[in-house]
């Protein structure tokens, strides 16, 4: 057989393990990022902390706080806007962290071009 024959069994054999294992790899991270998202708190306050809404990776709102001093019978609509404000603002955070998580785990697929 002439020298640099094949190993392995099949040409090219080697590259295509190592491209299966950093996919294995890559879900494996994509799952531990996940469970960790999901498990984070992400916290927002409006109105000069006169609301603050806290929700976790799963977009699951978990409390709202409420400044009794902002409550005025005469002004629903700004307490409105400010749960509101609060609210979107921790769906904001959730989604930027999540995007930079995602980002941070692409960064590794130089080998999948297309993947995702």
């Amino acid at each position: 057989m002439a020298k640099g024959g094949f190993r392995g069994g099949f040409p090219g054999g080697g590259s295509q393990m190592n491209m299966m294992k950093q996919a294995q790899k890559m879900q494996q991270d994509f799952m531990k990022m996940q469970q960790e998202l999901e498990s984070k708190e992400f916290e927002f306050s409006s109105g000069g902390g006169a609301v603050k809404a806290v929700m976790v990776g799963t977009r699951q709102l978990q409390s709202i706080t409420i400044d009794p001093e902002v409550l005025d019978p005469d002004d629903v609509e700004m307490l409105q806007d400010l749960i509101l404000a609060a609210v979107n603002g921790a769906i904001k955070l959730a989604d930027e962290e999540t995007g930079k998580a995602m980002n941070k785990l692409q960064g590794g697929l130089g080998g999948f071009p297309g993947l995702f």
